[in-house]
């Protein structure tokens, strides 16, 4: 599970990307606006208002960073540790990299849980190619990969359900305004269109 977070949120993604691009030239760029205003809006989101993930729960105090402050809660266990009962998979089980060191502690932004991208990203995977996706199989596999990475996110610590359930909000309210920029897009282009048979007339 944490090879399947750390990759296929972004490589299922890019898959994803191409082949609308290729196969569904003629609302590719609704798509791809529905993914872009998504990932700004979480970003957004991460930067105003940051929160961490359930691993992080049990994890020392930091000093500062993203906005995050400490927890007084009466749940101690040997040792004085604070105990919320998640396990942090990736510390324990490791995965395709390390967040608290390497380039993945630089690249990435452990204060960004809500909302998730992986929910997001995975629903517009499957509305997006929904469409053309004539077979059962097909379409059982795009029902089937966002609920798959929903499971992951709460098994490995990454996120609460309720990131998921942010994620789908995100992706909705892209989703309209991605389309709204499509469609004014192409007034744009059909009213250049008319008055360029006139312009040439003149």
């Amino acid at each position: 599970m944490n090879v399947y977070y750390g990759t296929a949120h972004f490589f299922v993604t890019l898959g994803v990307f191409i082949a609308l691009y290729k196969f569904r030239p003629s609302v590719f760029g609704q798509w791809r606006n529905t993914l872009a205003v998504m990932t700004a809006l979480a970003i957004i989101g991460f930067s105003l208002f940051p929160l961490m993930p359930p691993r992080l729960l049990d994890a020392p105090c930091p000093d500062a960073g993203f906005g995050a402050g400490c927890i007084v809660t009466e749940l101690r266990t040997r040792g004085g540790a604070e105990n919320f009962g998640f396990v942090d998979t990736i510390k324990e089980f490791g995965g395709p990299w390390a967040f608290d060191s390497g380039p993945g502690s630089k690249l990435t932004n452990q204060y960004a849980a809500m909302p998730s991208l992986h929910i997001g990203w995975s629903t517009w995977c499957a509305f997006g190619l929904w469409p053309i996706a004539r077979k059962f199989w097909m379409r059982l596999a795009l029902l089937i990969y966002p609920s798959v990475t929903m499971l992951c996110i709460v098994i490995t610590g990454n996120h609460f359900w309720i990131d998921g359930v942010g994620g789908l909000i995100v992706f909705a309210v892209a989703y309209f305004i991605g389309t709204e920029i499509h469609f004014i897009n192409h007034r744009r282009l059909m009213a250049r269109l008319v008055k360029s048979p006139q312009t040439s007339r003149d």
